[in-house]
């Protein structure tokens, strides 16, 4: 792999934090000496930063079928980052965030949630070894609260004093773990491109980018409310989620990621803690990025990928009438004529 070779690091490297422990060392490096941090728990320690530009995603969409037709998209640029000491102990990791559009629901939101990590880089080599865990997160967004759909469900929910998945803090929260161990909920980082798929030309930056990593993650079931009624309706969102991605967040799928970096870069600490939040309201606002758009989901070929909308929209339909008729409602009819008028909507 050839990566960008005019160096245009931030100054102020020392180093030496990787090679402080043999085991840190390639080809399999062992973390397990290092504690699990909070994501946002040492940002006083911040000192440096690698920015991730190039968010390259890849999943099957069909993992049940014999050609399981992989995808490739990449997610809005620059949210993603590294964050680390002189020496190169890392303490923080942001990762992306993204959105997608229901006919029936509207907006939503998807982010990868950091819920842990612990790393080193090395600036020198332009290597990084990181044991991470992430949660998959999904709410609504505000303009997808004026969806009749979703004002229903919401002031069936409100009204007995349930959750509901319109903002971050009462996200549907989707697991993930290591491939092939449930019960192991970290997961590496590491240097290079990932060798588990073919990658296509226009997911590669190596004359733009610093240095490239890779991880992948299988995904699990939702994390249960205690709510029966919140756990089928979080469950439906999932589920349109799904045949509106690809698959995406498909229980037992795996969702792999080469991530693109720009040269180090001095922290600023203050900006480091708004950062996340900025992009979150940005993508809130108007389901795009202020940097710019991610790419759509294309395969291997550069074809675009697509979904049977009119499959799509029924199967949307028979599951939202479903739920509607296990629950009472005032406006609950209108809403049903609704759904079964979309397509003259659209």
């Amino acid at each position: 792999m050839t990566t960008q070779e005019n160096s245009d690091a931030a100054p102020g490297w020392v180093g030496g934090f990787a090679e402080s422990n043999p085991e840190f060392a390639y080809p399999i490096p062992d973390l397990s000496s290092l504690k699990i941090l909070g994501n946002m728990a040492n940002i006083p320690l911040l000192q440096r930063q690698q920015a991730v530009k190039w968010p390259e995603f890849s999943w099957n969409t069909e993992m049940d079928q014999p050609d399981q037709k992989r995808c490739y998209q990449m997610f809005a640029p620059d949210i993603s980052r590294l964050g680390y000491t002189d020496e190169g102990r890392v303490y923080s990791i942001i990762c992306p965030q993204q959105g997608i559009s229901s006919r029936s629901l509207g907006s939503m939101n998807v982010e990868v949630t950091v819920t842990g990590q612990r790393g080193w880089v090395n600036e020198t080599n332009r290597e990084l070894a990181a044991d991470m865990g992430v949660v998959g997160k999904i709410w609504f967004s505000p303009s997808a609260h004026l969806n009749p759909v979703v004002k229903v469900i919401w002031d069936i929910f409100n009204t007995n004093k349930l959750p509901f998945p319109s903002s971050k803090d009462n996200a549907i929260v989707v697991t993930t773990h290591k491939l092939g161990e449930p019960g192991q909920l970290y997961f590496s980082l590491t240097k290079g491109q990932s060798s588990e798929f073919d990658i296509p030309a226009f997911a590669k930056h190596e004359s733009e980018a610093w240095s490239v990593g890779n991880l992948s993650i299988q995904i699990g079931p939702i994390i249960p409310t205690g709510y029966e009624i919140v756990d089928n309706f979080n469950q439906l969102v999932l589920d349109i989620f799904n045949f509106g991605s690809g698959n995406m967040l498909q229980n037992k799928n795996v969702l792999s990621w080469n991530v693109w970096f720009t040269p180090p870069a001095l922290v600023n600490q203050q900006e480091w803690s708004e950062h996340a939040e900025k992009w979150r309201k940005s993508i809130d606002a108007d389901h795009g990025s202020p940097d710019g758009p991610g790419t759509d989901a294309r395969y291997y070929d550069g074809s675009p990928f697509k979904i049977d909308l009119d499959f799509v929209e029924e199967e949307e339909k028979v599951r939202i009438l479903d739920f509607l008729d296990k629950v009472e409602h005032k406006e609950k009819d209108k809403v049903i004529s609704y759904l079964k008028n979309l397509k003259d909507i659209f």
